[in-house]
């Protein structure tokens, strides 16, 4: 069955925006967020994780960006979550308290 048109996004941008943050911005929150943890818990085991539940965090998100209604807006908060993953990566590297 088809999918009724008026559902559909009929901007390209908004469907260049949704693609591209499905894509590349669920891949840049899935592994900013595992290598966050790999900064503050046991490294090898999150590492084996991101094998197995980086491929199912990255297709949640991936179908997250695609439910909302204007695309920029997802990739603004998923440029957020990496932004705040990297400086809880900055400060993993700085204060672990396993390495």
């Amino acid at each position: 069955m088809p999918a009724n048109k008026k559902y559909l996004t009929k901007s390209v941008s908004q469907r260049f925006a949704k693609i591209s943050a499905g894509f590349v911005g669920g891949y840049l929150v899935t592994v900013s967020f595992h290598m966050a943890l790999a900064f503050w818990l046991d490294h090898v085991a999150i590492l084996m994780t991101l094998q197995f539940a980086g491929f199912i965090l990255w297709a949640v998100l991936m179908v997250l960006a695609f439910i909302g209604k204007n695309g920029w807006k997802t990739w603004g908060i998923y440029l957020l979550l990496t932004l705040l993953f990297g400086i809880i990566i900055y400060f993993g590297k700085n204060y672990s308290p396993i390495l």
